[in-house]
């Protein structure tokens, strides 16, 4: 059986540095849009970010909302302990004034009934949107980290690094953390799919195209299969209760997504694949290590690799 490896997909890849490391304690993570997503990954922040993160600067286009959450953020605590974040209302001219900027906003997200795949449908939308704040990442000099948790993850990574001069580095997507959980939450309940929980790897985009594989060492592509459909379709029956499924993206692939990447610890998110604009953000297993990126390079059974290659193609016709 044939194996690959990641950087194959694409073989002058850019090295993907960050202009200055990592703080171990301190660091100020600003938040722009504080929607259903953007309020529950604040909270996440709030309750579990210290020592990592010292303050959380939210922003919103309407400054009631941001004023609420400031109130409301700032009075949860124990009982005689005052060690969380503080949040803080920032200008907009400020929001880059930081060591992580995390991007939620979010304009069109579908109702409830609509059908095909909801991410893709506010791509014009929030790609208008995240040009905007690239560009005034580009003016602040911006030497920190652009967060995307809106979606769709991966394309709106681009269109960040391409408007903003960013290094690739700097920018990466967080969608994948939650479909790497609704896999687990499927190989919990179905002992066919119980490898996962011991070598199982998500790859690719945060929607259509996703990769699960049930093990990278005994990969079942069958059973692979099986479980990226029901993996991929989990948002989708929370939808057909009547609800926006936007608690576990918020925490998994923002909440603790975010702490892992400042703590340097292996986390889900798409990094850059390409150079000079020519290319994707894929979503694969990684870390901060000072300042450089590391993602896991293992070898992969030819069939895996297959379908990732099919994935990473489609996101750089985007």
């Amino acid at each position: 059986m044939s194996i690959k490896n990641v950087t194959e997909l694409y073989e002058n890849m850019e090295e993907l540095i960050l202009p200055k490391p990592l703080k171990e304690t301190g660091n100020r993570v600003n938040l722009l849009a504080l929607g259903d997503v953007g309020a529950n990954l604040l909270l996440g922040l709030k309750l579990m970010g210290a020592p990592v993160i010292d303050r959380i600067g939210i922003f919103d286009v309407d400054p009631k909302v941001a004023s609420r959450y400031e109130i409301e953020m700032n009075q949860i605590g124990m009982p005689f302990s005052d060690d969380l974040p503080v949040v803080e209302v920032v200008p907009e001219d400020e929001l880059f004034d930081c060591d992580m900027f995390v991007f939620c906003a979010s304009r069109g997200v579908p109702r409830i009934g609509t059908a095909g795949d909801v991410r893709m449908m506010q791509l014009d939308a929030n790609r208008e949107i995240v040009e905007y704040y690239g560009k005034l990442a580009e003016k602040a000099d911006f030497q920190g980290i652009f967060a995307v948790v809106s979606d769709p993850v991966d394309p709106l990574c681009k269109a960040a690094l391409l408007s903003s001069g960013l290094k690739p580095g700097q920018v990466k997507g967080y969608g994948l953390g939650v479909m790497n959980r609704r896999a687990v939450y499927h190989a919990k309940k179905d002992d066919r799919f119980a490898s996962y929980l011991d070598d199982g790897r998500v790859f690719g985009p945060h929607g259509a195209d996703l990769v699960v594989a049930n093990s990278i060492s005994c990969y079942d592509d069958e059973i692979s299969r099986e479980l990226t459909k029901l993996t991929t379709e989990s948002n989708l029956k929370v939808r057909e209760l009547g609800f926006k499924p936007f608690i576990a993206p918020a925490i998994s692939s923002g909440a603790f997504s975010l702490l892992a990447t400042l703590k340097g610890e292996w986390n889900y998110s798409s990094l850059w694949m390409g150079r000079s604009g020519d290319g994707a953000f894929l979503g694969i297993r990684n870390r901060i290590c000072g300042d450089r990126i590391e993602f896991e390079n293992q070898g992969l059974p030819e069939k895996l690799f297959d379908r990732i290659k099919y994935a990473y193609e489609n996101l750089r016709a985007l």
